[in-house]
Formats: C-alpha cells, structure tokens, sequence
C-alpha cells in the first residue's frame, strides 16, 4: 500500500478518495467503497479502514472500526484453507489460495494486533493484552504445527512477531507478572518462526523481568521440556539460562554484542557466587570487545571472588605492568586487597596501596580513602610476618594510623572502623577494640554477624565472659538459624572459660544437629561465607567435642568424636594434634610425641604443635632443652600473641639458667593471658575474606 493508492487482492484504488469519506465521517461509505474497489470481505475491509485510520492519528476511530471485527469467524474461515496439503495436480491452485489466505489473515491479525496498540495507548493494557493474546492464539488456532519457515507472507510474519513480543510487556503494564512469564514461555517455547535479533530481544526482557521484576516465576510446565534438558528450579536460574543462551549467539555471530546483556549475566553470577563460571564467560569472550587490560581486571575480580587469589594476583600483574596500566587504581586496590589476606604478599600489597593513595587525584580521588583502609590492613598483616619485635611494633602502629586516617574519608562506611577495632584487638588495646565494635554496631544497626563476634572476643579478652555470653545470646536472637554457627561455637568456648565444660558440650551437641541438618537441606550445595551460613563444618565440631572430653578425662568418648572428625578429613593438623593431647594426657609420651610430630608432617606452621612438642622435650630434661627452645622460638616467630609458647620458653630459660630472659617470658605470658580472647581475631578476617563466596559441589 503506497501513500497514494491503497492495493489488496491485486487490485488498487486512490486513497484520497477514502480519505475523504472519513473526514466527512461517513465510516460506513468508507468501507463500501473499499469492499468494491478492492473485492473484500466485511472483517477485510473493516480490517484495512482501521489501520487507515490508525495510521491518520484517530485512536479512538480505529478503535471504533476494529471493535466490529469478528476474530473467531475468520480464525475458522482461514484454518481449513491453511491445513490443506497441495497435491501435484492442484499444487498450483493451492498456491495460489495460500497466498490468497495468507494476505487475508494478515489484514485481520493485524487489525487485531493494532486494536491492541489502540487501547494501551489510551490506558487500558489489561484489553490491550487479552485482544494482543487473541492475535496468538488464532495463529496457533491457523498454524497447529507452528509457523513455517517458508511460504509465509512477509507481513503476517512482522505481525506474528509484534504481538508475541508485545504481549508479555502489556500484562507487565497491566501488573498480571504471572501471565507475563507464561507470555514470555509461550513466546520461546513456540514455533513462532522470530528471527534471531527478535528472538533475543525478548530473551533478555525476560531475563531482566526475572532477575529484577520482584516476582517469583512459577515453576515452567514440564510438558514443554525434552526429555534431559535441564529445567531451571526459580527465577535466578532460568534468567542465567537465557543470558547464557544469549551471550552463545553472540559468540557464534547471530546476534551482536550487546554489553547489558554482559551486565546482567554479572549480576546475575555474582548474586549466587559463581564467579568462576563468570571467569570462563570472559574468557570466550572474542578479542577486541574489552580492552585486555579491561579483561584481565575483570578476570581478576572473578577468580578472587571463587578464592582463586593467586590467579587474580597474576592478572592484575599483568596489567600493573609498566608498558600497560601502572597506575590502574581499581588494580591496584583489588591487588592490594588480595596481598593483604597473606602475610608472604602483604609487604607487596603495601606498594600497591601506597600507589592508589598517590594517584588518587582528581575523579578517583574518593579511593583515597579506600587506598588508606587496604595499607593499614596490608601493614598489620605485615606486622605479623615479621621476626623482630621492634619493626612489629612500628608496623603496627603504621596500621593504626593509617585506618584512622581512613575513616574521615569514607564516613559512609562501617568498614575501616571493624578493621581499627581489629587492628586494636591485635595490639591488645582492648578498650579501643571494644569502642570500636560497638561503634560498629551502631552503624550496622547489628545486622553484621562480624561486629557481634569482634564485641563478643573482646570482651572474652577483658576476661568479662558473662558479658561476652550474653552478647552472644542476644546475637542468637537476632541472627537466622543457618548463620548461628560461629556464635554457637563462640559460646562453647566461652562456656569453656567459666569452667563449665558440660555446657559446653551441650552447645557443641546442638551446633553439631544444626550442621547436619544444614547439610541435608542443602543437599550438594556448600555455603562458605557469612552471608550463606558463615559455615561451622562438621569437622570442626567433632574436633571441638573430642577436645572437651579429653578434658573430662573421658577418653572413651573423645576418642569416638576424634574419629568422626578423621572420617570427615583424614589427614588433618588439627586432628593429630588433638589426638597428641589425647595421648599425653593419659601418659603415652611417645605415641603423644608421633601425633605431634604427624601434624607437623602436615603443616610445617602448625604452631599448637610446635608449642606441644617443645613442651614435652622442656619435661625431658636438660639435654632437650636446646631442641624445646629452637621449637618454642618458631612457634613465637609465627605467632608471637601465643602465651602458652611464651610460657614454656620461660620455663626452658629458667631451667637453662637464664634468669632474666625466663622473667621476661613470663611478664609476656602474664600479660597476654590477662588479655587472651576465647579465639583469635584472625577467625573473623577469616570469615570476612570468604564472604560474598558460593561454591557448587554436584
């Protein structure tokens, strides 16, 4: 149909001369002189007035002329002329009737379609959408086995793909989410014959509904399933589906490359953790859509979040390079972020920071503050690695100073002061720590389990262990059954410390019931991180109950428990060492002496181990005492808060005759027990660096 002259059925007639019968609004002389001129039937030419008048502006006129069509009449009319098979002596005549039949239908189906277009712009979707499915459902009423690939008029293709993507938009407007997922299926699962660009248009409409829609898509039929395929189980899944699907087109040249879509598969893996499936999805990605600098960062950011640190260490290496990117701030954050989680690369994580707070100038000159808070981390990491007690010292107080610092400049944010009210507890200045963690709470409103556990330890620091317990309880009220590990596992501790160890073992029982029940929920998946349990593992309470039995003197039952832990981990540090306990509490020296020794095997680091064994060569006699020492001495290099190892070391020095260096070994263990929480600080950075992490076992 040109502008000037309107043609159907292979004839034509001036379209000014029906113009003008509507402008006299004479709708009626309108259609007759279309139904002449053209040879067409009432639900024709209604069909053809209508878009006539659509196309002149006049919504509510149009509206007027479609509501006189019959949809179902020419459903019926159509179905037989389109389930005919040709035969080859009337293959020709046929042809011509599809043909025939063809344009027909796409006059009608579009005059429904636009009559939908017509009421959703005036406000009335919930119409608008059920005359839009009308469209649907008579093709599938025409085409039983789907629209097929060739001999389909051009036109009623086009209207066939409007109206499948409309529909799911128009009971999105109409707020029937429900009926929009069904569109949304039907529009996909449907032979519907959408070209690829189409097709992926509404794919990720769809997925952009289900990952932000706020909707819980009901479960898809299964009947529209093959057999094996798989079935996505709630809306994150199935929205990963199609951006999959999406980005696969993409690679393969079908569709262009789209970033949103790119975007929304980001959030999408983020939010249940899969980082590293993101990290293949980037690596398929085809040279020269992100420059390579941008690449390896976002690589980075992906194998960090899968704990694959030293991977992303080595890509943002890569990109630090000077011919690259130096002065890369977000690589330099993120690389002085993963130095700081190991004290072998903290010393290289405070280069990093150092040159993010230099270049944080300008529009990146808010990461000053981020810059500051990841030095004073990297520095008392730092501090830990380091055998001279002096440079500890000054590296410490570098890290204090730096997180105060911080703070002026991320007012917004809790974090630096959890990380000072750390650094703190680990200098032992408890009265800051304490302030700090209750700062903290403050600012979350306590909806972090970490501020409870940071208020918790240092109060069990300040030896106020009712306090402490009633932190905790109220902790427990507060926090989700699955999260309460760590808190009940912190509360045995503390049960512990009052001497109370058979209420300890009745919350080791209950936290013990949690886990497993835990497992069986969640069947093949394991949460690691605060925010999906801050998981206690099973492992850890068996190892936790054999502990208190053995200091029941109930051998019998602490050595089932030690049992069970080997079950879950065979070749465990932890468990040798306990077992070593075990033995030498009953008086087998050398058995005690080979557990000890097999921890070792397994940890070189093990430092409950190397004070154990210096122990019992200081019980030896003199002639072992050198060997105590060297082994007390290590275990202080490692871990120079540990007052028992002080304590031995006293008792090795004394012994040895060395006076003054005994007293000073005993005033450090006097005062670190004075100020000894129920576990170490470094269990809650444990927690934190593995936090935002979901990983999939099947």
């Amino acid at each position: 149909m040109s502008s000037n002259e309107v043609c159907l059925n292979g004839m034509c007639m001036r379209r000014s001369t029906v113009d003008a019968k509507l402008d006299a609004g004479d709708i009626h002389e309108a259609e007759s002189s279309l139904r002449e001129g053209l040879s067409l039937n009432y639900e024709e030419a209604r069909a053809l007035l209508g878009r006539l008048e659509y196309q002149r502006g006049n919504i509510h006129a149009a509206l007027r002329v479609f509501d006189g069509i019959d949809l179902q009449a020419a459903v019926q009319r159509f179905q037989p002329q389109f389930s005919e098979k040709p035969t080859r002596k009337n293959r020709s005549r046929t042809d011509t009737l599809h043909s025939l039949s063809q344009h027909a239908a796409c006059l009608v189906l579009e005059a429904i379609y636009l009559k939908a277009m017509c009421l959703s712009k005036l406000g009335r979707t919930t119409e608008a959408a059920k005359e839009c499915k009308s469209v649907i459902d008579a093709v599938g009423k025409i085409f039983p086995q789907g629209i097929p690939d060739v001999l389909v008029d051009i036109k009623l293709q086009e209207t066939v793909s409007k109206a499948v993507e409309l529909l799911p938009e128009l009971w999105k407007q109409a707020g029937c989410y429900q009926e929009a997922i069904l569109a949304y299926r039907r529009a996909l699962l449907s032979q519907w014959n959408l070209d690829s660009i189409c097709c992926a248009r509404i794919q990720k409409a769809f997925a952009v509904f289900l990952l932000y829609g706020g909707v819980e898509a009901s479960a898809p039929s299964l009947a529209s399933q093959v057999d094996g395929s798989f079935v996505p189980k709630n809306n994150l899944e199935e929205a990963i589906l199609l951006l999959m699907i999406l980005l696969r087109k993409s690679y393969l040249g079908k569709t262009e490359w789209d970033p949103e879509v790119m975007e929304h598969f980001t959030f999408a893996i983020s939010s249940c953790g899969q980082t590293s499936v993101l990290a293949r999805q980037f690596e398929e990605i085809l040279p020269g859509i992100y420059p390579r600098c941008d690449r390896w960062n976002y690589l980075a950011l992906c194998y960090s979040g899968a704990g694959q640190s030293k991977t992303a260490l080595n890509l943002l290496r890569k990109t630090l390079n000077a011919n690259e990117r130096p002065n890369d701030p977000l690589a330099l954050l993120l690389a002085a972020k993963i130095c700081s989680e190991d004290c072998g690369l903290a010393s290289e994580g405070v280069s990093y920071a150092q040159k993010a707070i230099a270049n944080a100038e300008g529009e990146d000159e808010h990461l000053k503050g981020v810059g500051l808070r990841l030095l004073g981390v990297c520095l008392a990491k730092q501090a830990k690695g380091v055998s001279s007690d002096f440079e500890r010292s000054v590296l410490q107080s570098e890290a204090l100073k730096s997180l105060n610092e911080a703070i002026p400049f991320e007012r917004h944010n809790p974090d630096p002061i959890f990380e000072l009210g750390i650094a703190y507890a680990e200098h032992r200045n408890s009265n800051a720590a304490l302030r700090c963690a209750k700062q903290f709470i403050d600012l979350t409103g306590g909806s972090l389990l970490k501020g409870w556990k940071l208020l918790a330890l240092v109060l069990s620091a300040q030896q106020r262990y009712l306090e402490a317990e009633v932190v905790t309880d109220a902790a427990l009220d507060e926090t989700a059954k699955w999260e309460q590990g760590p808190l009940l596992r912190m509360k045995a501790k503390l049960k512990i410390s009052q001497s109370l160890p058979m209420g300890a073992v009745e919350t080791y029982q209950f936290l013990l019931a949690l886990v497993q029940a835990q497992r069986k929920s969640f069947g093949s998946f394991k949460r690691m991180n605060q925010g999906a349990h801050d998981s206690v593992g099973e492992f850890e309470v068996w190892q936790g109950l054999a502990t208190v039995y053995s200091s029941l003197s109930r051998w019998r039952d602490a050595g089932i428990c030690l049992e069970k832990a080997k079950v879950l981990k065979q070749y465990s540090a932890a468990t040798f060492h306990t077992e070593g306990v075990i033995h030498e509490a009953r008086g087998k020296i050398q058995e005690a002496l080979d557990a000890y020794c097999n921890a070792l095997s397994l940890d070189l680091d093990h430092v409950h181990s190397k004070v154990s064994i210096g122990a019992m060569l200081w019980k030896m006699g003199p002639k072992s005492l050198p060997v105590a020492r060297s082994f007390l001495s290590d275990a202080l290099r490692l871990e120079p808060t540990n007052r028992l190892a002080w304590y031995y070391l006293g008792m090795v020095y004394k012994d040895d005759g060395r006076i003054t260096d005994a007293s000073d070994c005993f005033q450090a263990a006097s005062m670190l027990e004075e100020s000894d929480p129920i576990e170490s600080y470094s269990s809650i950075l444990e927690n934190v660096e593995t936090n935002d992490r979901l990983v999939c076992t099947v």
